[in-house]
């Protein structure tokens, strides 16, 4: 009888490791269902600020404000407005200078904010300005002396220009659920019992 016992627990034991309980299987589904801002997700931007190179003011490390440009949305839910600021970073800065030398700037994504939470964000461009190399290959041939002062353009990123930025890593989401719109109850309509009609009295005895 013991033996019986012992193999039957260890069939009972086996049977609960291999088959997850039911509530296991909900937790699994209610994951693997949870919505998600998958990384990857382009997130368009606008600058609010003017870069450039021009007055050697810009330096490497310098932040800058963008903003979401268009809204970006998960399973037909906005999960970053229209207007959630951003930041982004200077990169690489190349002054202008003698020799038709051209002005570049490069910049990068860092994160975007929406309900006070950082969501980091990739992504880079970048300008360079039109340089003078026409322009000293000419005046080296005239005169080897005045190809040292022509420079080139300095190097403009226009506030409100567009640069696109990808989210760097999943982000679970939370979407908060509808409410169920109230019940309407109507009360049947109350009925009002008709007046009682007046009895006309009756003769006393002897009246007649």
């Amino acid at each position: 009888m013991n033996v019986i016992k012992s193999a039957l627990a260890l069939t009972l034991a086996a049977a609960s490791v291999a088959a997850p309980s039911a509530a296991q299987e909900a937790l699994t589904i209610g994951a693997e269902q949870r919505p998600m801002l998958r990384a990857g997700t382009s997130v368009p931007l606008k600058t609010l600020t003017e870069l450039t190179t021009k007055g050697k003011k810009l330096r490497v490390g310098d932040r800058f404000n963008l903003e979401v440009a268009e809204p970006v949305m998960v399973e037909g839910v906005t999960v970053i407005p229209v207007g959630s600021p951003a930041i982004g970073e200077v990169t690489s800065v190349r002054n202008k200078g003698m020799w038709g030398k051209s002005g570049a700037i490069e910049v990068r994504m860092l994160y975007t904010t929406v309900n006070g939470r950082q969501i980091r964000l990739s992504g880079a461009t970048d300008d360079k300005g039109v340089t003078g190399t026409a322009g000293v290959v000419g005046a080296v041939v005239l005169l080897p002396v005045a190809g040292f002062f022509l420079t080139g353009t300095s190097a403009v990123i226009p506030a409100g220009s567009a640069i696109t930025g990808f989210v760097q890593e999943d982000v679970p989401l939370s979407f908060a659920k509808a409410e169920p719109e109230p019940m309407l109850v109507t009360s049947p309509a109350a009925t009002v019992a008709p007046a009682p009609t007046e009895q006309p009295a009756e003769n006393p005895p002897g009246s007649q």
